[in-house]
């Protein structure tokens, strides 16, 4: 949690000085402009990525978001925030699980066949991931057999598979929350768009452009949230199904080395 904070607020650094440049820019501007002498104004610069009609990207999802409704669209940035927040943290969590594990398998081996069951421990013990924990929980039963090993194997993996998985709930829910908000609001604009109507008691586009505005703006933050998360849902999927494939890989050869050993 602490390099999830970390990571916002260098982000939140960011835009903040990317914002206070601007600032500084359009104020630097009138001043350059009194100082010298009259001259034909210069071809605005138009960079389609970050500007619109010559406004600032960020000034118009601002604008955007006003039109759309500050009581509509507020809730749907709250799905998106708290989903990525969410998200972020298991990426930062998986990745620091995921270690070489066939490099990590051969290292318990040789610490097993030349030292013994407590050195194999010991590395378990000082090595991140969710194979070392199921390595060292099924090292730990040794004496009670290579059938307990394997039970204690089986039943820890799944105690970690439940770790790894934890707070996907919460994104799918943010998942479905944020477009069920946005044509919420939907349904709401197109209320306003008919109230309009019948208190001027004509059709005409100025009339319901309003409440059409407020129902297209908030289904298009709904989508667009839900869309966001969804991809990082996916990602975070893809990276435990091949956590879980190790710790199922691993665990049969934990059996196969105690096995051998026994044999000695």
């Amino acid at each position: 949690m602490k390099k999830l904070f970390a990571i916002l607020s260098v982000v939140g650094i960011l835009c903040l000085g990317s914002v206070g440049a601007y600032a500084q820019e359009e104020e630097a501007a009138p001043a350059a402009t009194e100082m010298s002498e009259p001259a034909p104004a210069p071809a605005t610069d138009y960079n389609p990525e970050t500007d619109v009609e010559g406004e600032p990207m960020h000034q118009i999802l601002k604008k955007q978001y006003m039109d759309g409704g500050v009581q509509w669209m507020t809730p749907v940035l709250l799905c998106l925030i708290l989903g990525l927040a969410i998200s972020i943290e298991r990426i930062i969590y998986l990745n620091m699980a995921t270690t070489n594990t066939k490099k990590f398998v051969a290292k318990v081996e040789e610490e097993l066949n030349s030292s013994g069951v407590e050195a194999a421990k010991e590395l378990c013990r000082n090595t991140r991931g969710p194979v070392a924990s199921i390595f060292y929980q099924g090292l730990d039963r040794y004496d009670e057999g290579v059938d307990m090993v394997e039970k204690t194997v089986t039943s820890y993996g799944s105690v970690q598979m439940a770790q790894l998985e934890n707070g996907l709930s919460w994104i799918g829910l943010f998942i479905a929350l944020a477009p069920s908000l946005g044509f919420l609001g939907t349904v709401v604009g197109m209320v306003l768009a008919f109230d309009a109507i019948a208190a001027a008691g004509d059709m005409s586009p100025t009339v319901v452009a309003s409440g059409m505005k407020v129902a297209l703006l908030t289904t298009i933050a709904g989508l667009i949230a839900a869309i966001i998360l969804q991809i990082f849902y996916n990602y975070i999927l893809a990276k435990i199904e091949s956590l879980v494939l190790a710790m199922e890989d691993s665990s049969i050869s934990l059996v196969d080395m105690l096995t051998k050993y026994n044999k000695k």
